[in-house]
Order: structure tokens, then C-alpha cells, then sequence
């Protein structure tokens, strides 16, 4: 494959098959960001609707006129009722009716009709034909939020499938290494096929156990949703098993063949063979997938960030931006420095370290290697280009964290995250500079006018982006930030799609609507795939950490002996970095929330300090083997021939510097972050 395949500039999808399936994705998402959204409407109705009419709240168009007693003489009737006083000769406790409690109560009475025909008067004053209609809607979007709480679990699954189904077509999930022949591709196909099998079987002994259980039928629908998802999947495996694509050639299976098996499938046999064989509880495979159902929002914010990724890259803004720096005529090292400070802050917005890469990291790759740099080292800053933002607002990862986890908040991990980012990345200039020389500027003359003048470029995308947030703050009061920020971007990136759409930019006879519309669904197609891969990772991911939750591991690397909290952050860090390796990273987190968390803060860890180290071996563990997860990623983007060609000549460091690089920068990271703060309150 060559390495401009993937990212010569072209509005496209790499997955044109599936150009229908991208569209009716798309509009479930769209859907699903307007049910999101449908809180913040419902609140603006209310407001307007009391800016509109003075105590809209109490107004109701269909009001009748009360049939209390408005005018009374109280002493009359106070009079009246205690001369109708009768003693019963059978009651030992009657007695004469009090007259002042009497004379309270119909006081009392009085008021409350008093109050009942002024806002009866107050409705027929107010109570125009207009009051009606926005009541209506008002009330009747409430109503529809109410009815729909669960609404939500039911278009996760639905993208899930159709997503993962996808991916599955087109043999589109994540694995070390793509099937090179017909026995490959039929082993990848059978591990899906059995996996997807052994889930089925799981999620049938679930629903035996539910049966059984009182008020059980709406976790029992959410299973046969779920079943019927896997069942499909293995439909697909089974055809794909039996209809090889001619392209792929004959061939047999050798030692390295099982790197075909996609990542899920060994993270799900894992976890099978220790639910099954040894702890014997067959349901725990479904119940911890089962899991992102109650999470569907974030698995949700996942997917649209997935498309706002895929979105950036249907326009030319990442080329746009980096016009900005090709006149200062930056060395490869350099550049590769300025990449990373520049790229943090997009990875953040696209809310976690993959999603970048899939975007824009073709974009990056090739900019380094017109720039002169090595293949490694354009491998290597693509990879860690979508890592190291993760620690930045608005990250979706930190948010998931400050939700599971209330000691913690959002506000102070992205405080201290920002400190750690600019640590790792100035460690990575560093690093860079010193392995690869000529590192110096020569900046042509008049580079800085020229760089101003690329600049102006991008005004406009930065003008309708403000505008569509203003806008949306102005009409439904969402402000934009880390908890908005899902909701918001992908129709910010919807109106920089139409606004990219220009005749500059399109091809042939094709109007604007046309492109806008062939955009976004391309975008929409590729998510697809990418969050079919990434949401199927994540489950099972789930599933692993599951062992860990429920066997005594957690209790044999912090046993109660332990009163060292030097010791158990080395133990941390240790167990934090193998997580990362082998798990993606939402996944990790809820385990980690679940099992590591309390007992390393129960040896005296603070909590601010435990996330951010957790955060760090993270982004360690998305660029480690044996997993690598950014690397593989990077690998989809450039194509498996130019990572191969990277490793045939040159010293041990230049063959391997995509891994010892980022090795050499998040090593010392994680060790300064994970033991300098407890010289502060450790000792």
C-alpha cells in the first residue's frame, strides 16, 4: 500500500460499499445528539415561556372555572355548624366541636378558593390561542423525555450493531496484523464466529437466571436486543467464512498466524475460559458486556466523536493549519516537536488518543515525510500525536473518570494534566532534538508575513464554528465544555463541512448540497467501521477487567500488611501500564474505578494524584507492546507496507524508534508523575 493512498486530499470515504450504511448511521446519530440535547430544549422552552407570560408555570389554557363557595359569612357558619353539633351517646370520646378551629379552617378554605379564582383569572387573561400551542409542545417534549429514559439503551445497541456488523464486512477490527491468505482469513473469521457464539450462550444464561427473577422485563428486552445483535454478527462471520474475496491468496497457517485474531476475540476467550471453566459463572460474559448499557451515553459520546474525527478529516483544515508552519521551513525534528504541542489539543476535542489518528493522522504522516523526517519518526509522532492530549479539557476520558469517581473533579485532573502534558511533550523535543540533529530553524524571509497570510484561510471556519456555538447557547442555553462538548461538535463540524463545500473544492458538476450530503455520509461511513472496532474493544475489554473484579488479585498485590504507600504506587504503576497495554482505555477506566482505585486510596494515594498516574500509564500503555493500540491505528492510516518498510535498515534504535521513542518520553513521565508528588505528602 502506498503511503499517500490513505491521505491524498479528496472528500471520500475509504469504505464507498457502505455509503448507505454511513447515511442511516448519520441519522442516528443525529437523532441521538437531539435526544441529548432534548433536556437543555425543554429547559429553554421553560424559560421563554416565563419571559413570555408572567408565571408561566402556574398558566393552564384548559382551566375551569373553580366550583368552591368564593364569598361566606364565616361567623354565620361557624354558628351554624356548632348548633348542628349532636352528641353520640355511643361515643366516649365525643365532644363539642371547637369554634376557633371551626372559624381556621373555613379561613383557611376560604383562602385557598380566593387563590383558585385569581389564577383562574389570571388564565383567562393570558390564556391566548398562542399559550395553548407553546404549552403543547412544551408539555408534550417533556412527556416524550419522560416516556424515553431508556430510549437511549435501545439506539446504543442499534448503532452498535449496525457499526460492528460493519466492521465485521468489511474485516475491519482491530488486530496485530491483517489474514495474508485464504487459512488466515478463515481462522480470523472462525475465532469471530466462536466468540460471537460463546456471547449468545452467555446472554441465554443470563435470561434463564432473569426468568426467574420479579421485575425483570426490561433488563430481560435489553438481552434479547443484545442476542440478537451477536446473532447476526455470527451470521456474517459464517458467510465471510465461506466467501473468501478473491484478492486474498492460498496459503496455510503459520507460527505468526494467530496475530489475525482480532483483539475482542482474545480479550473475550479470555475471559470466557475464566468465567466458564473456572469461576462457573456463565452469565458474567453478558453481564459485564451488558455493562454499556448502562453507560449508553458515553459509548454514545464515544461514537459521535468518532464522527467529528471523520468529519475533520472530509475538510481541509488540518492541511489548512498546517500551511501555518510550512513557510517557517521547520527540520523534521522540529517539526515533529511542533506537531505534537499543536495536535494535543484537537486529540482532546476528538476525545480520545485513537480517534485523532484515524482523522488526520494520515494528514500528519505525510507532512513529516515531506518534511524530510525518517519513517520511524513520522510513525512515531503519528502515533503519540493522537496520545497526549488525553489529559486535556475536554477530553472524554477525564470526564468518564470524574463521574465514576467522586473524589475527583473534572476542573482540577485537567488543571493537573495540562502540567503533565507540557512536561511530555517538552521531554519529547527534547529527546527528538538530541537523537536526531539538525534540529535548528532556517526560516525563509518573510516566513512569519507568509504564515499570517495561511492564516487567513482559516478565519472563516473559526467564525462559523463561534457562530454555531453562540448559536446554540443563544437558543437552547448549552454552553459549550467538557460535558456539551459531544453535542455540540459534531454540528459544529457539520457547518464547517458545508462551509469546505465551496466549487473550489468539489468535483465535477456537483452542487453544494451534493457534496455537503456526499461528506457527511463518507464521514459517517468511515465512523462507522472505526466505531464498530472501537465499541466491540471496549466490551470486551469490560469482560477482562471482569476477572479482575472478581478473583483475588486486587487482594494479593494490596494485601492488608501493606501500610507502604511507596510501595503500592510502584505497584500501580506497574499494574496501571500492563492495563493500558492490553485494554482500551474506557474499558480500563471503569475497571480500574471498580477495583484498583479504593484500595490505592485507602493506603494513603491522593485521589487527584492516583487519576493522573492512571491517565499517564494509560497513554504509556496505548503506545507499548505488545498491543500498542495508537501503533495499530497509525498502522491502518499509513498502510502495513510502509510500517514495514520502516524496520529494514539502519541501527536497533532507527529500525525500532516508532516504539523506543515513546517509550523513551512516557517512561520517564510516569515515574516523575507517579513518585515526585509523594516527596509532598508521603513522607
Amino acid at each position: 500500500m502506498n503511503w499517500r493512498a490513505l491521505t491524498a486530499p479528496a472528500a471520500r470515504t475509504l469504505y464507498p460499499v457502505h455509503r448507505l450504511h454511513g447515511a442511516v448511521l448519520l441519522l442516528l446519530l443525529l437523532f441521538t445528539l437531539l435526544l441529548g440535547m432534548g433536556n437543555s430544549l425543554h429547559s429553554r422552552l421553560l424559560w421563554v415561556g416565563e419571559q413570555t407570560w408572567p408565571n408561566y408555570y402556574l398558566l393552564n389554557p384548559d382551566a375551569k372555572e373553580p366550583t368552591c363557595q368564593l364569598e361566606m359569612d364565616v361567623d354565620a357558619e361557624v354558628a351554624r355548624r356548632v348548633q348542628a353539633y349532636k352528641p353520640d351517646p355511643d361515643d366516649l370520646f365525643s365532644s363539642p366541636p371547637n369554634p376557633e378551629a371551626i372559624r381556621k379552617s373555613l379561613q383557611s378554605n376560604l383562602e385557598l378558593c380566593q387563590q383558585q379564582y385569581a389564577l383562574y383569572q389570571q388564565n383567562l387573561e393570558h390564556a391566548t390561542p398562542a399559550l395553548g400551542v407553546f404549552k403543547a409542545v412544551e408539555q408534550g417534549l417533556a412527556e416524550f423525555l419522560l416516556d424515553n429514559i431508556e430510549l437511549t439503551k435501545y439506539l446504543f445497541i442499534a448503532m452498535f450493531a449496525m457499526a460492528a456488523a460493519i466492521a465485521a464486512l468489511d474485516t475491519d477490527h482491530i488486530a496485530l496484523r491483517l489474514p495474508r491468505n485464504r487459512a488466515e482469513w478463515r481462522l480470523s473469521q472462525g475465532v469471530q464466529f466462536v466468540v460471537n457464539g460463546l456471547m449468545v450462550l452467555s446472554l441465554n444464561a443470563y435470561l434463564g437466571k432473569l426468568a426467574s427473577s420479579p421485575g425483570s422485563e426490561a433488563t430481560m428486552d435489553l438481552q434479547y436486543a443484545w442476542a440478537g445483535v451477536f446473532g447476526l454478527f455470527m451470521v456474517i462471520n459464517a458467510i465471510r467464512f465461506v466467501n473468501v474475496p478473491e484478492r486474498i491468496r492460498a496459503g496455510k497457517l503459520s507460527a505468526s498466524s494467530g496475530l489475525v485474531v482480532p483483539l475482542y476475540c482474545a480479550m473475550g476467550l479470555i475471559a470466557m475460559s475464566y468465567f466458564f471453566l473456572v469461576d462457573g459463572y456463565a452469565s458474567g460474559l453478558a453481564i459485564y458486556f451488558g455493562m454499556m448499557s448502562n453507560l449508553s451515553s458515553m459509548f454514545i459520546n464515544i461514537g459521535l466523536y468518532v464522527l467529528v474525527g471523520m468529519m475533520l478529516k472530509q475538510t481541509r483544515i488540518p492541511e489548512l493549519l498546517l500551511n501555518l508552519i510550512k513557510p517557517f521551513n521547520l527540520p523534521a525534528p522540529l517539526l515533529a516537536s511542533v506537531i505534537i504541542f499543536a495536535t494535543a489539543f484537537p486529540t482532546a476535542f476528538t476525545g480520545a488518543s485513537g480517534i485523532f489518528i484515524l482523522a488526520v493522522g494520515g494528514v500528519v504522516y505525510d507532512e513529516l515525510r515531506r518534511a524530510g523526517a525518517g519513517r520511524q519518526l513520522s510513525l512515531a509522532t503519528t502515533a503519540m500525536s493522537g496520545s497526549l492530549g488525553v489529559v486535556l479539557n475536554p477530553c472524554l476520558l477525564i470526564v468518564v473518570v470524574a463521574a465514576l469517581n467522586k473524589e475527583v473533579t473534572t476542573t482540577e485532573l485537567y488543571g493537573w494534566g495540562f502540567w503533565v502534558f507540557i512536561m511530555s511533550a517538552t521531554l519529547f523535543s527534547l529527546v527528538v532534538c538530541k537523537t536526531q540533529g539538525n534540529w535548528k530553524p532556517r526560516p525563509a524571509p518573510g516566513a512569519f508575513r507568509a504564515a499570517l497570510g495561511e492564516s487567513r484561510a482559516l478565519v472563516p471556519y473559526a467564525l462559523v464554528g463561534a457562530l454555531v456555538i453562540a448559536a446554540i447557547w443563544i437558543v437552547l442555553g448549552l454552553k459549550f465544555n467538557e460535558y456539551s462538548a459531544p453535542l455540540i461538535l459534531p454540528l459544529v463540524m457539520l457547518a464547517l463541512v458545508l462551509l469546505d463545500s465551496t466549487k473550489a473544492n468539489r468535483t465535477g458538476s456537483e452542487t453544494r448540497s451534493q457534496a455537503f450530503w456526499n461528506r457527511s455520509s463518507a464521514a459517517a461511513s468511515d465512523s462507522a467501521v472505526h466505531i464498530g472496532a472501537l465499541l466491540a474493544l471496549i466490551g470486551f475489554s469490560i469482560c477482562l477487567g471482569g476477572i479482575l473484579e472478581r478473583s483475588d488479585i486486587v487482594h494479593a498485590l494490596f494485601p492488608e500488611d501493606l501500610t507502604s504507600p511507596w510501595i503500592a504506587m510502584l505497584v500501580i504503576v506497574v499494574m496501571l501500564t500492563v492495563i493500558g497495554m492490553v485494554m482500551d482505555p474506557f474499558g480500563a477506566v471503569i475497571l480500574v474505578s471498580a477495583t484498583i482505585a479504593q484500595p490505592a486510596i485507602q493506603l494513603g494515594i491522593d485521589p487527584l494524584h492516583f487519576w493522573i498516574v492512571c491517565l499517564v500509564a494509560f497513554e504509556l500503555g496505548y503506545l507499548s507492546p505488545p498491543v500498542a493500540l495508537n501503533h495499530l491505528l497509525t498502522r491502518q492510516v499509513v498502510g502495513e507496507t510502509e510500517v514495514l518498510a520502516a524496520e529494514r535498515t539502519g541501527s536497533f534504535w532507527h529500525r525500532y524508534e516508532r516504539l523506543l521513542l515513546p517509550l523513551a518520553v512516557m517512561g520517564p513521565t510516569l515515574l516523575f508523575v507517579a513518585f515526585v508528588p509523594m516527596l509532598f505528602y508521603a513522607l
